[in-house]
């Protein structure tokens, strides 16, 4: 399902940063969101509402190994660290009114947890060799070159889907395609290890985004497939 978005907001900001793109325009020139893209926004306003900048946004959501659930999690619980807060604040505040209390409590202004939390969450998307070398070759490309580079990969991905229905995971065919896409991965983002590529293999049989798009570019069990076949590659 399709939602319009009217005139100038923070999903038309975010469509300028290449953070948030439409997936098409109305007659009369509004953008339109499918379910995916309004997934998307949810997490992008949870993260404003944390006070990240758009660009902190983009490089966590633009991250290799991003995974939605993972960073809703996180969220959740900066969330609640700063529901403490506030609460912590406000039973200070009320028994100033009440009591008149002179003993002030500066712990109720204290942020460390928030900000400890915050610096961890934006470390586990980008303090790694990987995320460094992607951000590297990242920073060097256009919107476009960016777009292209991720719809090669998925094409590489997709070219999985057929092999599951004819081929075993053991195939020498299949083991090739893994190999093209080892290589398509450390060509175009970063030095894709065996140990990496195991890694991604579990993440995209995990459930989530990364699955549901996969199985949608390959057919149904395709990322469970590419799952099976890395783990036979790699050893």
């Amino acid at each position: 399902m399709k939602q319009e978005s009217h005139g100038f907001s923070r999903a038309e900001c975010q469509d300028k940063i290449g953070l948030l793109h439409p997936a098409g325009y109305s007659d009369a020139g509004y953008r339109l969101y499918d379910d995916t893209d309004l997934k998307r926004l949810q997490q992008i306003l949870l993260f404003r509402e944390l006070e990240f900048p758009l660009k902190e946004i983009m490089r966590i959501m633009g991250h290799p190994n991003y995974d939605q659930n993972e960073a809703l999690a996180q969220q959740i619980e900066l969330l609640t660290l700063r529901r403490k807060h506030i609460d912590d604040l406000l039973a200070l505040a009320r028994r100033i009114q009440q009591k008149g209390e002179n003993n002030m409590d500066f712990k109720a202004f204290d942020t460390s947890k928030i900000e400890e939390y915050t610096e961890k969450a934006k470390a586990s998307w980008g303090d790694t060799t990987e995320y460094k070398e992607f951000e590297k070759k990242h920073g060097k490309r256009s919107q476009e070159e960016s777009k292209a580079a991720a719809d090669g990969l998925m094409k590489v991905i997709a070219e999985f889907g057929p092999m599951k229905d004819t081929l075993s995971a053991s195939d020498p065919a299949v083991q090739a395609q893994v190999g093209k896409l080892q290589a398509y991965i450390s060509e175009h983002y970063y030095n894709c290890t065996k140990e990496t590529l195991s890694g991604l293999g579990k993440m995209y049989a995990s459930g989530g985004e990364f699955t549901t798009n996969i199985d949608a570019a390959g057919g149904e069990g395709t990322a469970a497939f590419i799952n099976e076949a890395i783990e036979i590659f790699v050893k």
